[in-house]
Order: structure tokens, then C-alpha cells, then sequence
């Protein structure tokens, strides 16, 4: 495991990550030092626990929001899906019935053509 020092809320503090996570944990770190410096400048000296429980709250605010987004998104993804699903079954469909219809009237162009052809007699027509 790798150490990493960062510095939050004007103290450092010496944290352990996964092996090349340090610069992860720095940015992190760094991020959170933000906030809280932030909510610093909006509300002045209120003690550092409290400006790190805003901080903390603040962030899993974010998260709930987030995790309601993605949900949304999901399910958004999944109505995609299914309509997507619908549409190729819909094309198979319709394909289908074309091809149906193609050969249909191919058999009546060619019983077409017989029926014109024994009309004729020796004369044959050539169609097609």
C-alpha cells in the first residue's frame, strides 16, 4: 500500500491507497480542502468540525442527487433499449411482408408470362 500526506483544512494527514492511486487521492484530497475553504469564505470562522461536516453533507448531497440522475438516466437507457428492440422486430416485420409481396408477385408475373405464352402458341413470348 502507498502513502500519500495531504493537507485539509490547514492539517496533514497521512493516508494510505492502493498502489498508484496516490495522485487519485491527492486530487480528492485537494477537492475537499476546496469546500471546505469555501464554505469558510460564505460563513466565516464557525470551527473546523463544523465546516468539515457541511463539507461532508454537502458532498453526499451531490451523491444522493447523482445517484437519482443515473437512476433516471438507467432507466431512460432501458426504455431506449426496448424501443430500439421493438423497432428491429418491427423491420424484421416489414421486411418479411416485402418479401412476401416480391415473390407473390413474382408467381403472378410468371403465370402471366405462361398464360401469354400458351395464348401464342408456337409464337413464344420471352419475358423477363
Amino acid at each position: 500500500m502507498a502513502q500519500v500526506s495531504v493537507s485539509i483544512n490547514g492539517r496533514q494527514f497521512r493516508m494510505a491507497c492502493e498502489d498508484g492511486q496516490e495522485d487519485h487521492l491527492m486530487t480528492l484530497a485537494r477537492e475537499l480542502d476546496g469546500r471546505i475553504e469555501g464554505l469558510r469564505v460564505k460563513f466565516g470562522e464557525i470551527g473546523d468540525t463544523r465546516l468539515t461536516v457541511m463539507a461532508a453533507l454537502t458532498l453526499a448531497d451531490e451523491l444522493g442527487e447523482m445517484r437519482l440522475r443515473i437512476g433516471r438516466l438507467e432507466a431512460e437507457l432501458a426504455g431506449a433499449q426496448e424501443a430500439h428492440a421493438a423497432s428491429a422486430d418491427r423491420n424484421k416485420s416489414v421486411q418479411a411482408a416485402v418479401a412476401a409481396a416480391l415473390t407473390s408477385a413474382a408467381e403472378r408475373v410468371e403465370s402471366v408470362a405462361k398464360k401469354l405464352n400458351q395464348s401464342t402458341g408456337g409464337n413464344r413470348v420471352a419475358l423477363g
